[in-house]
Order: C-alpha cells, then structure tokens, then sequence
C-alpha cells in the first residue's frame, strides 16, 4: 500500500491488518468491505486525486519521517525506564 502511494496510486482495500492505519478513505483510496464495495470502488477512482496519494505518502511514509517517528519511540520508552538518551556515536551506559 505505502508504494503506491508513493507512486501517487489510489489503494482499493480490505480493512484488514494494517489498512486502517495506512489508508485515508476516500483521500488517498477505498476501504471496503466485499466485492460489490471493491468494484463500486473502482468505478470512483476518478474521484482521488494521485497528488494528494503520494502527499499522503510524503507527509506520513518516508524514510526520515520514519526514522523520526521510530526514535521519538525509543525515547519515550528510555524515559520510562529512566535511561538517558543518547545521541548517534554517543557512548551511552545506563
């Protein structure tokens, strides 16, 4: 899902696994829940816009969004343990 969106491709989905979390209904596809949903579905594609898909990648998906969102975890979980944190080449002891 999150390639396509990249590529500024509409998703038609399940809502299955992580399709909630990944796909915005309507802005960058279709959650739906059987195959007359599906086909409807693709019949609407012409109502998503592919710029607002790959903004949705852009804003939520990249490496560096990621990566900063995975880190501001890690933080919080150090904090809790009452760890310091450390920054990259840091030599950090607990």
């Amino acid at each position: 899902m999150i390639e396509a969106l990249a590529c500024g491709t509409p998703v038609i989905a399940w809502p299955h696994g992580s399709v909630r979390e990944v796909l915005r209904d309507g802005v960058s596809g279709w959650i739906v829940d059987d195959v007359m949903d599906a086909v409807r579905a693709v019949g609407a594609l012409d109502r998503i816009d592919r710029r607002r898909c790959r903004a949705e990648f852009e804003a939520r998906f990249t490496a560096e969004r990621m990566a900063s969102d995975y880190l501001a975890i890690y933080e919080r979980a150090l904090s809790r343990l009452g760890t310091r944190s450390c920054g990259p080449g840091d030599r950090c002891i607990a």
